[in-house]
């Protein structure tokens, strides 16, 4: 695994209002981020053509963006991107730019409780080093959440479990802040949805190589559509290579 540093990268709709709330800004302050203000264009619209008619005004949107993160102390890189696939260019700024998760927004009024959806053991290690340098500095409580489909598999995830928390400490987290659950559902998006009602952001990881493919039209982007939480997908160790197409600015 690369001793590189942690990114986060959090992809911002420029010219909707959206915004990414202070609780986060304050949770990711001991972490660099990349901000991506984004635009997405209809086919018929030219990325050059957007980008000399609005180009000023949306870097004016991602600069004052930024400088709420900069004064949160965050260390905080920003790109513009007008496009023609939002989801496409989230995937080549993640891997050009070296991020470990992708911050799908929801409002945060709080942030006290982190619900960390565990699937496998795939990329375990790699996501308890993520979210021990999300933790440091806060006072951020975790519960590590597991969906077994049947009583026979519950033993299994609990296990599952016990390796994640070991990894956790052994990254430096206290144990004092872990908890552990696993429940048995058919359904693991509705019993995720449900527990992270409890709680005020939603962890999950990736279990195949492409943001596209399972962050952002999968379960986890039906888990953030389902669910008031902001949504950390902590990807894999490797991405698919993105096609070519339209190019984020720095």
């Amino acid at each position: 695994m690369s001793d590189r540093d942690h990114r986060v990268l959090i992809p911002v709709a420029i010219f909707e209002g959206e915004s990414v709330p202070r609780t986060i800004v304050d949770a990711l302050a001991s972490i660099p981020v990349v901000l991506l203000g984004y635009r997405e264009l209809p086919d018929q619209t030219g990325t050059d053509q957007a980008r000399a008619q609005y180009g000023d005004r949306a870097r004016a949107e991602l600069e004052e963006l930024r400088t709420i993160f900069e004064e949160a102390g965050c260390d905080v890189t920003s790109r513009l991107a007008f496009t023609h696939d939002r989801l496409e260019t989230f995937e080549r700024v993640a891997v050009d730019d070296s991020c470990d998760a992708v911050l799908v927004l929801n409002p945060a009024p709080v942030l006290e409780t982190i619900l960390v959806a565990v699937r496998s053991e795939v990329n375990v290690e790699h996501i308890a080093r993520l979210l021990a340098t999300i933790l440091d500095g806060t006072t951020l409580e975790l519960t590590l959440f597991h969906v077994a489909p049947d009583e026979s598999k519950r033993a299994a995830g609990t296990e599952l479990l016990e390796t994640a928390r070991s990894e956790l400490v052994a990254a430096g987290v206290d144990g004092g802040r872990i908890d552990s659950t696993v429940v048995v559902d058919e359904s693991p998006t509705d019993a995720i949805v449900e527990a992270a009602a409890d709680h005020d952001l939603l962890v999950a990881g990736e279990s195949r190589p492409s943001i596209r493919r399972v962050i952002f039209r999968d379960r986890v982007k039906r888990l953030a559509r389902r669910t008031v939480d902001p949504v950390l997908v902590i990807r894999g160790e490797y991405l698919e290579p993105a096609d070519d197409g339209d190019t984020a600015d720095g």
